[in-house]
């Protein structure tokens, strides 16, 4: 049973993390549409009438049509990063493999359709099965859930066929070949069974999303509070996908298209002239807009309190952690590096904080605020908040947010001198951890740091040595691990050597708070694990 459990931890933890690829994409694409249809946009021409230039408008326009990439072939990105990011070896073939079997799929689906000679043009027809065209092929837009289902098809596949060996005759069809070969087969003929159920499963889909749009603010409100209290063990990612690509977080039309999922509505919506109508605001409330309370003001008045709090003499030492904790969530819109510091001193105060960003949600929604894209940092406030015009409210948001600065400064203030929380810089001085630092580098002399300040042979010895992993990945933030022995991993020497945290889900996954440079630390120690 620990066995079943621990191996579930580790699928969903790594088909959690396999969303980053294509979201990271998307967020990049979406400040790209942002920017272009923004400044190409009548309303900014108008008053700024140097872009109507042919120059300006051109280069606009091409950032707007780049931006769309992401969006127009989202479900098929997933498809292909999905087997990517769990696959251990052949990363490309699983790749190519998700490609082919998504493309399948829509070519079977389109196959039953035509066979059963549904007329694609016929209203009750496109509303009973939910047809689009895919690829180019008119077939089910089952978005990102079909996506994922073929991602985790593929990736078994994939881990199961990969050596596959052949009979002589077929021998050139074997190994490595073998696997774009079955998962056209096996998705094909997954492929036919979609028209049969995805009209009821996708009716409740869409009924869940209702009953999320009949609690009105307080749907955002449980969504942002959710989706911060499961950050510690990594599966936010799972939820936000679902709010962001699925009918779960709203649907409606949009431009004349029916679009699904709050993410894609709001894009769709940047990419047509005209205001947004309900179901593309309500959508919305579950993006960007909503973080910003405690991304923007917030999370940087809890990291002042606790440089207040430090011991003098410890203030200049922990400086520089706490400035770059709030660079990485002002501007990157990344706040594990802030959140880890009083997540494991104190996990009920890390409870106030979910509860307060629940709150920014609701904030952002009862006011009107309309913001969108997946960060909630200073970049999204510019891009899709001052450069849209004055309709985003985007002047609320640092008055939103220097409250959330007040409350959080002093709630945190008045939580660690009150109960004498151990936040950075309040550490007793045992002198053990700098004992065992010096002791690297007298070790080591020569050892080449990552990124200027990660120590990656060091770090690799703390979490138990090459002998105790089994499997290394990362995310945007943390080292993602399954290890023999979560007990040899040294979770105070580990930050002792800069990690901001240790998260133990069991005696076999682990995850190593690292920051913004965890992929730099992770290919350091990926090159000291011998393959195979």
């Amino acid at each position: 049973m620990q066995k079943t459990k621990a191996a579930l931890w580790e699928f969903l933890q790594g088909l959690g993390k396999t969303f980053m690829l294509p979201v990271a994409l998307l967020a990049f694409c979406g400040i790209m549409l942002g920017i272009g249809s923004s400044l190409s946009s009548e309303a900014v021409t108008d008053n700024l009438p140097f872009l109507k230039a042919e120059g300006f408008h051109l280069v606009f326009t091409w950032m707007a049509n780049t931006g769309l990439v992401a969006f127009t072939f989202l479900p098929v990105l997933f498809a292909m990063a999905i087997p990517l990011g769990l696959a251990r070896e052949d990363k490309g073939v699983a790749a190519f493999s998700g490609f082919v079997g998504f493309a399948a799929m829509n070519l079977a689906v389109n196959f039953y359709l035509t066979a059963r000679g549904v007329d694609f043009e016929d209203e009750e027809a496109v509303k009973h099965y939910g047809t689009a065209e895919v690829l180019g092929v008119q077939s089910i837009d089952t978005g990102l859930l079909g996506a994922v289902a073929v991602g985790i098809v593929v990736s078994l596949l994939h881990q199961r066929f990969r050596t596959q060996r052949m009979p002589d005759a077929l021998a050139f069809f074997g190994g490595l070949r073998f696997v774009p070969i079955i998962s056209a087969l096996v998705l094909s003929v997954l492929g036919l069974l979609i028209p049969l159920v995805w009209p009821a499963f996708n009716g409740w889909i869409t009924a869940v999303g209702r009953g999320i749009g009949h609690t009105g603010v307080l749907g955002p409100f449980f969504f942002g509070m959710g989706e911060v209290l499961l950050r510690p063990i990594g599966l936010h990612h799972i939820l936000v996908a679902m709010f962001r690509f699925t009918d779960v977080g709203g649907s409606g039309a949009v431009c004349g298209d029916n679009v699904s999922g709050a993410l894609n509505m709001f894009y769709a919506h940047l990419d047509c002239a005209g205001a947004p109508n309900a179901a593309v605001t309500d959508a919305t409330h579950f993006l960007s807009q909503g973080k910003m309370a405690a991304y923007l003001g917030g999370l940087p008045g809890a990291a002042l309190a606790m440089y207040h709090c430090a011991k003098r003499k410890m203030r200049p030492e922990i400086k520089a952690l706490l400035v770059s904790g709030v660079v990485a969530c002002v501007v990157g819109g990344i706040t594990e590096p802030l959140e880890f510091l009083f997540l494991f001193v104190a996990p009920w105060l890390y409870a106030i904080h979910a509860v307060l960003v629940g709150l920014g949600f609701l904030t952002a929604a009862t006011l009107g605020v309309f913001i969108g894209n997946t960060d909630g940092n200073v970049i999204d406030w510019l891009v899709f908040g001052v450069l849209q015009g004055s309709t985003t409210k985007w002047y609320l948001v640092p008055v939103i947010a220097a409250v959330w600065f007040a409350v959080y400064y002093f709630l945190f203030r008045w939580a660690i001198t009150r109960f004498d929380l151990k936040t950075p810089g309040r550490e007793e001085e045992s002198g053990q951890g700098d004992e065992d630092a010096a002791a690297d580098v007298v070790e080591k002399p020569a050892r080449e740091l990552v990124a200027g300040k990660y120590d990656a042979v060091a770090i690799l010895d703390a979490i138990g040595g090459v002998g105790n992993i089994r499997s290394l990945d990362n995310c945007i933030t943390r080292l993602r691990m399954t290890v023999l022995d979560a007990g040899q991993v040294d979770e105070a020497r580990l930050k002792k050597l800069g990690a901001v945290g240790v998260i133990k889900l069991d005696d076999h996954n682990v995850q190593v708070v690292i920051g913004p440079q965890v992929q730099s630390v992770k290919d350091a120690i990926a090159t000291m694990i011998p393959v195979g």
